[in-house]
C-alpha cells in the first residue's frame, strides 16, 4: 500500500535511470559542485559478484537484476516471443553485457547528420568517444586515454577463438586489429570494457568515483511513475521508494536515461505520445508526439554451432582451479567475455558498409545460455547490424509498474532475411575452414540436414534472438517522427531531454554501449556550455 503523503525535494537536474547514460550524466554534471543532481534507479539490489566476473554475465539473466522484458508474438518469427534482458541495477545493462567496445561505423553517424541530426556526424561525435575512453593501447588511431571508461585487450583468449580468426582469413576475410579505427571490416578480437580482468561498467567508470559528492544524490529502488508538467514546462518527477511517494522538482531539467524501453514508456505514461493511444487508456495528453515508442530497432542474430572434439571450450571456465586463478591473478577463462572474437562483413558486394557482424564464442551459446548441450562446442553468431525492419513499443496499461507491449517486427523486411541468410551460410563456411579441422565435430545448429535456403530460413525463424541492443524509440531529428531535436530536447515542451540509446535515429553497426556513453558525454558537454559541443538553449 502506497503512502498517501507525498514528500518533495528540489534539485537542478533529475535524471531517471542509472544505466550507462545516467551514470555518465550524473558524474559529469556534478563535476560542477554548484550543480545538484538526483539520480533515480529502480533496481533495488546491490550489484552481485557476477557483475564483476566477465564470464558470468548470463547468470544475471532473468534474476532480480534484470527487467527481463519479453516481446509480443513476432509476426515473421512464427509467433515466437523474444527475451529482452535489460540491467536493473547501477550501471544498467553495462553491468550485465558482454563488454564489447564498438563505436559503430562512421557511416552510421554521417547518416544521422544527413537526415536531420545536425552535429552528430562521425567527425563531431569522435571527440566524445575519445573523452570517455582510457585506451590501454594508447592514443592511437583516434582513441583516447585518461577517460573514465577503461578499454583493454582481453587477458584470456581461448584456442578456438584464435582458430576462428584464422578460419576467417582462410575464407577471405582479412585480419583487423582495431574495429574502432574507422576501418571496420575484417576479423579480429574484440576490445573490452574491462580493467585488470574485471568488468568496468559505466557505474565503475563514472558513478562510483562520483558517489561521495555532496551535490549528487543517487537512489536505488526509486521507480519513476510519471513526469510532472506545469503547462508546457517540465517541473519534475514523481517516484515511489519503499512504498512512499516522492516528488523531485527540477530547477533546470529532467533527463530521461531509462533506455530504449524505459524512456518511451515513461513519456507515454506522462501524456507524451499519440493522443489516440493515450486517450484510450485514460491518460491525459500533454504533448502530441506520435513518434514516441515507434522506430524500435535491435540486432537479430541466429547461431551456427559445432561440437568440439577437444575439451578446451569455456565449459571448463567454472572449475575450482579457474576460480582460484581468477581470484589470485585476474587471469584465465573467467576473464572471458564469451564473445571473444568477431568479424564485420558485407552480405552483398554493393553494400555501403558491413551489414553482418559475427560474434564467436568458444562455447555453446544457445538460447542466451539457458540451454546447455552436453559436451564441448563452439558457436558462430551472424548478427544483422543494419536492419530495415522497424517495431514499436506501446503501453499495456496506465499502470506504471506494468511492462509495456513490445513488438520489433524483426525480419519482416525481405532484405533483412536475405542478409541474415547470407550470414548463416558464411558462418558455416567459416566453421568448415581448415583452421577448425582439429577441433570441429558434428554441426549442432542448424544441423547437417538443413541444406536448402528454405530449411535455413526456417532455422533462422525458429532460433533467432536479439543481441540486447534496443534503440530508436525516441528518435532524434527534425521530421514528424522525431521525438527529440538534435540537442535531445523533447519536442513541444521545455525542460525535458532524453539521452540514451532510444534517441538513435538508426541503429549503429555494432554493439551499442560505447555509442550510448558517447551520447551522454555529448549532452553533458552541451549542458555545461562547453565550446565545440554546440549551443544550448536554456530552459525557461
Amino acid at each position: 500500500m502506497l503512502s498517501a503523503k507525498t514528500e518533495t525535494a528540489e534539485y537542478d537536474f533529475v535524471i531517471v535511470g542509472a544505466g550507462s547514460a545516467g551514470c555518465v550524466l550524473a558524474a559529469r554534471l556534478t563535476e560542477d559542485l554548484a550543480t545538484s543532481v538526483l539520480l533515480l534507479e529502480a533496481g533495488v539490489a546491490k550489484e552481485p559478484l557476477a557483475t564483476r566476473i566477465p564470464a558470468a554475465f548470463s547468470k544475471l539473466f532473468k534474476t532480480r537484476h534484470d527487467w527481463a522484458y519479453q516481446s509480443e508474438p513476432e509476426p515473421a518469427l512464427l509467433g515466437r516471443r523474444l527475451y529482452i534482458p535489460r540491467g536493473k541495477m547501477l550501471g544498467g545493462s553495462s553491468a550485465m553485457n558482454a563488454m564489447i567496445y564498438i563505436r559503430g561505423n562512421p557511416l552510421d553517424y554521417d547518416r544521422w547528420a544527413a537526415e536531420g541530426a545536425e552535429g552528430w556526424s562521425y567527425a563531431e561525435v569522435l571527440p566524445f568517444f575519445q573523452r570517455s575512453e582510457d585506451q590501454a593501447r594508447g592514443a592511437l588511431a583516434g582513441h583516447g586515454v585518461g577517460g573514465p571508461l577503461r578499454v583493454e585487450d582481453a587477458r584470456y583468449r581461448n584456442p578456438l577463438s584464435l582458430a576462428f580468426v584464422e578460419a576467417c582469413r582462410q575464407v577471405g576475410i582479412p585480419f583487423n586489429d582495431d574495429f574502432n579505427s574507422g576501418r571496420q571490416e575484417g576479423a579480429g578480437y574484440y576490445q573490452l570494457t574491462q580493467k585488470a580482468g574485471r568488468r568496468w561498467s559505466a557505474a565503475n567508470a563514472y558513478l562510483f568515483p562520483a558517489i561521495g559528492r555532496s551535490n549528487l544524490t543517487a537512489l536505488r529502488g526509486a521507480h519513476a511513475m510519471r513526469i510532472l508538467f506545469e503547462t508546457d514546462r517540465t517541473s519534475g518527477v514523481e517516484y515511489v521508494k519503499d512504498n512512499r511517494r516522492f516528488t523531485a522538482r527540477a530547477r533546470r531539467e529532467v533527463i530521461l536515461a531509462a533506455g530504449a524501453i524505459g524512456s518511451p514508456q515513461l513519456l507515454l505514461l506522462s501524456g507524451v505520445g499519440s493522443p489516440e493511444s493515450l486517450s484510450s487508456l485514460g491518460i491525459r495528453v500533454v504533448v502530441d508526439l506520435d513518434g514516441v515508442g515507434k522506430n524500435l530497432q535491435d540486432h537479430p542474430a541466429s547461431g551456427v554451432a559445432f561440437a568440439c572434439t577437444q575439451p578446451i571450450s569455456l565449459r571448463n571456465a567454472e572449475t575450482p582451479l579457474a576460480y582460484l586463478e581468477y581470484a589470485a591473478r585476474r587471469t584465465g577463462p573467467l576473464c572471458s567475455n564469451i564473445a571473444e572474437a568477431g568479424a564485420f562483413v558485407r552480405s552483398y558486394a554493393e553494400a555501403q558498409a558491413p551489414d553482418i557482424q559475427f560474434h564467436f564464442a568458444p562455447a555453446y551459446y544457445v538460447d542466451h545460455g539457458f540451454v546447455r548441450p552436453p559436451g564441448h562446442g563452439f558457436s558462430i553468431g551472424p548478427t544483422l547490424i543494419a536492419p530495415l525492419s522497424r517495431g514499436r513499443l506501446t503501453l499495456r496499461s496506465a499502470q506504471p509498474l506494468a511492462p509495456p507491449l513490445i513488438c520489433g517486427n524483426h525480419l519482416t523486411e525481405k532484405a533483412d532475411m536475405k542478409a541474415l541468410l547470407a550470414g548463416v551460410k558464411l558462418a558455416r563456411e567459416i566453421g568448415a575452414a581448415a583452421a577448425f579441422d582439429r577441433y570441429r565435430g558434428a554441426e549442432y545448429l542448424p544441423g547437417a540436414a538443413a541444406t536448402t535456403d528454405e530449411e535455413l530460413e526456417t532455422h533462422i525463424r525458429t532460433t533467432v534472438e536479439l543481441l540486447y541492443h534496443p534503440c530508436g524509440t525516441c528518435k532524434m531529428g527534425t521530421n514528424a517522427e522525431a521525438v527529440v531535436d538534435p540537442e535531445l530536447r523533447v519536442r513541444g515542451v521545455t525542460g525535458l531531454r532524453v539521452a540514451d540509446a532510444s534517441v538513435m535515429p538508426t541503429i549503429v553497426r555494432g554493439n551499442t554501449n560505447a555509442p550510448t556513453i558517447m551520447i551522454a558525454e555529448r549532452l553533458a558537454s552541451l549542458l555545461r556550455g562547453e565550446r565545440g559541443a554546440g549551443s544550448v538553449r536554456a530552459a525557461s
